[in-house]
C-alpha cells in the first residue's frame, strides 16, 4: 500500500476537477485515478480539512459522466439489491468487508503520511461499507483506485453498460491551455494506450487508467 504523502495537486488538474464538480476543491487533494481521456476522474482527499474537521471520504468520483451513470444505477434500485445480496451471499460479504478494511487502512495511512491526526477508531469507512450499500459513486471510486471493492467493480462495469464508453466523446471538461487540438491528441493517445488501473480489474480497465 502506498503510504507516501501525496503531492500538491497540479494547478491545471485542480482547475479541471473544480470544473467537473462545479465548485473549488476542499482540503488537501491529489489525483488518484485518471479517465482514459487523460483527465482526473477520482481525487484523494486528506481525512481532515485544514481546520481539522474530519473528512471520511478518501476517494471522490469527479467525472460528471461517470457520476451521472452511477446516479442512474442508484435510481434503478441497484443499491437495495446489492444490500440484499450481502445478507445472503457469504463470499460477497467477506469481499465487501475486506474492502471496508482496505478503505479504512488507506485512509489512516494517508492521514499519518500527511501529518494529520487519523480519524477516531470506528469511524465509518464510506459508501455504506461493510454492511450495506449507500453510495455507488464512492464504491466505484474505491474500485478504480485500488481494484479492491467487489461491489464497486460491479457498479463500474454496469455504469459502462448504461452510459457506454463515455471517454470516447473526449474530455468532459476542457483542460486549461490544452486547446481543442491538444485535447483531441490526448484523448487519442489515451485510447490507444488501453492502460488499466491498479488492481487490474475489468472495471478499471474499461473505465480508466491509473492516477498520477
Amino acid at each position: 500500500m502506498n503510504t507516501e504523502p501525496f503531492p500538491a495537486i497540479d494547478p491545471a488538474d485542480a482547475e479541471v476537477v473544480a470544473a467537473q464538480l462545479g465548485r473549488p476543491l476542499r482540503g488537501r487533494c491529489a489525483v488518484a485515478h485518471r479517465c482514459r481521456c487523460g483527465l482526473p476522474d477520482v481525487v484523494q482527499t486528506a481525512p481532515r480539512l485544514p481546520d481539522g474537521t474530519p473528512f471520511p471520504t478518501l476517494y471522490y468520483l469527479t467525472c460528471p459522466r461517470a457520476s451521472a451513470a452511477a446516479g442512474t444505477l442508484e435510481a434503478s434500485g441497484m443499491m437495495a439489491a446489492m444490500t440484499q445480496r450481502l445478507a445472503a451471499d457469504e463470499e460477497l460479504r467477506r469481499g465487501y468487508a475486506a474492502a471496508h478494511l482496505d478503505y479504512a487502512a488507506r485512509r489512516e495511512a494517508v492521514a499519518r503520511a500527511c501529518g494529520a491526526e487519523p480519524l477516531p477508531a470506528g469511524t465509518q469507512s464510506a459508501g455504506g461499507m461493510p454492511d450495506r450499500v449507500k453510495c455507488l459513486h464512492t464504491l466505484i471510486a474505491h474500485e478504480l483506485v485500488t481494484g479492491a471493492n467487489p461491489l464497486g467493480r460491479e457498479a463500474a462495469e454496469a455504469a459502462v453498460e448504461v452510459a457506454g464508453e463515455w471517454w470516447r466523446a473526449g474530455p468532459c471538461v476542457p483542460r486549461s491551455g490544452s486547446g481543442p487540438a491538444g485535447a483531441a491528441a490526448a484523448v487519442e493517445a489515451a485510447l490507444d494506450s488501453g492502460a488499466a488501473a491498479p488492481g487490474g480489474s475489468a472495471a478499471a480497465a474499461a473505465a480508466g487508467r491509473s492516477g498520477s
